[in-house]
């Protein structure tokens, strides 16, 4: 099958035919690094870890590119409030980002492009559009002229005459028009600047990820990610910028637009103006990083996520019910015990299914990366499993040996693509697991030969404080966990 995926500019879900066979160009917006992130920071780099991941699984090859807005008013303002300089204060929050994506399990990007290290690259790309007569310089400023643009509004489905300065359009009574955007801030008295041909300055906001993109990954690449948020007027000025700089149409530069939506609070947008945010360090010091992934990844990357202490709850159960079903099949394998009668029946349901998986997950993920689909695959297979390990009366055969294992490793295999560890960490004691529970099976059968039945209670007892359930088969005893 071909992925298929919902590209923003088009509004429709389309194959995805990338400028060169086997290879994906992909551009993420990256993060202000000025404060600790919050979850809806970190949705967009667990959503597009999920994309990159899962092109590789199916052959691409993958360049990636995520930024770092290392200059920027908020930046300015939060160094001026502590006393500290700039640079430090970004590197500072940039080492926090890669620790706490680095819990989640998000690989690093090919390159992480900063804006401070690309200024050639965006004075070159201002003097562009300068030059094209589709930007215009007021005192030290460059401003982009929007109504230049025929096709502004197109990705975020606006109409010029609609749109009204405010909330996400920044006003200046300098401005030819209150749609227009700065490319170029003129320096102000103690702001970190840069020369020139208009005079000391900084790059505005948008211009940094058209220039960086394009250096990157050239015109036409095949995906640009972000979050909803990033649509307008972030993606918008960069396709505005980039296109009137090449000349061309909007598949000049980027051929896919992604955005994932946003995270609530109450089905509200989490964000840091609300103050209704939750930052990822506090919510890691209160559940596992990997059940945090697994929330981030259970739901489609285009719909909302409602964030709570209920719904990481629920996240927490399901995450661990997959991968106790994965330990509950290893233990079974591991402990190599079978029966002498074939006994194909009592597998054969689990056998299908692992028959159809991998297309099942394929289809899933190839429909627009539908991740809920994906990981009903993975219970699926952990369900019918669990009907073998967890049958008090099931000893297994040769065929449910092997299908236990399959079943154990395509769910390792598939959670992996998603960026969900499932594997439990071996230890030097696991390998005392097993003869240990033999040991305590064979006292805890002598006690009842012996009649020692409160010894054997406490046993059972004992295990099941643990979260070790003990059932007694036809075949003699055998343990699980819960």
């Amino acid at each position: 099958m071909t992925i298929h995926l919902y590209n923003t500019l088009s509004r429709q879900t389309e194959p995805l035919i990338t400028r060169e066979p086997g290879k994906v160009a992909m551009y993420v917006c990256g993060p202000t690094p000025y404060d600790y992130p919050h979850l809806g920071n970190a949705r967009p780099a667990v959503v597009f870890d999920v994309v990159r991941r899962y092109l590789e699984y199916s052959g691409f090859e993958v360049t990636y590119v995520t930024n770092f807005t290392d200059i920027e008013d908020k930046i300015i303002k939060r160094s001026n409030e502590q006393g500290m300089d700039w640079r430090a204060l970004a590197e500072r929050f940039i080492a926090v980002y890669f620790e706490e994506m680095d819990s989640l399990n998000v690989k690093r990007a090919t390159v992480y492009p900063r804006a401070t290290e690309n200024i050639e690259e965006i004075i070159s790309l201002v003097s562009a559009l300068v030059e094209r007569g589709v930007a215009y310089v007021v005192g030290g400023d460059v401003y982009f002229e929007v109504r230049k643009f025929n096709t502004y509004g197109e990705l975020s489905n606006r109409k010029l005459d609609e749109m009204e300065s405010g909330a996400r359009v920044e006003v200046s009574e300098i401005k030819r028009d209150p749609l227009d955007f700065v490319l170029w801030k003129a320096a102000k008295p103690g702001e970190p600047s840069w020369d020139s041909p208009w005079g000391p300055g900084r790059p505005g906001w948008h211009i940094e990820c058209s220039a960086m993109s394009l250096k990157y990954l050239g015109a036409g690449f095949d995906i640009h990610g972000g979050g909803q948020d990033l649509i307008f007027p972030h993606h918008e000025n960069e396709i505005a910028q980039s296109e009137a700089a090449m000349d061309g149409d909007a598949s000049l530069f980027a051929r896919y637009w992604m955005h994932n939506g946003f995270v609530t609070v109450n089905r509200e947008k989490m964000s840091k103006s609300l103050g209704n945010f939750f930052v990822v360090r506090d919510i890691l010091e209160k559940y596992p990083a990997e059940v945090v992934r697994y929330f981030l990844t259970a739901t489609h990357y285009r719909s909302p996520i409602d964030f709570s202490d209920q719904a990481l709850d629920q996240a927490q159960s399901a995450y661990e019910r997959l991968k106790l079903g994965v330990f509950n099949m290893r233990r079974v394998v591991s402990a190599g015990r079978q029966s002498e009668t074939p006994n194909p029946e009592a597998s054969s349901a689990l056998r299908a299914l692992l028959a159809t998986a991998e297309a099942d997950f394929r289809a899933a993920m190839d429909d627009d990366f539908n991740t809920p689909r994906a990981i009903a695959v993975l219970f699926t297979l952990v369900g019918e499993a669990n009907k073998l390990t967890g049958d008090p009366t099931f000893v297994p055969d040769a065929q449910a040996l092997k299908a236990l294992s399959d079943a154990g490793g395509q769910v390792l295999l598939f959670a992996a693509v998603l960026g969900i560890p499932l594997e439990i960490e071996a230890k030097a004691e696991d390998s005392l697991v097993e003869p240990l529970m033999a040991l305590l099976l064979d006292l805890r059968a002598q006690a009842r030969k012996d009649k020692n039945f409160a010894l054997a209670d406490t046993i059972r007892t004992r295990l099941t404080e643990l979260g070790v359930v003990l059932e007694d088969t036809p075949a003699g005893t055998v343990w699980r966990r819960k």
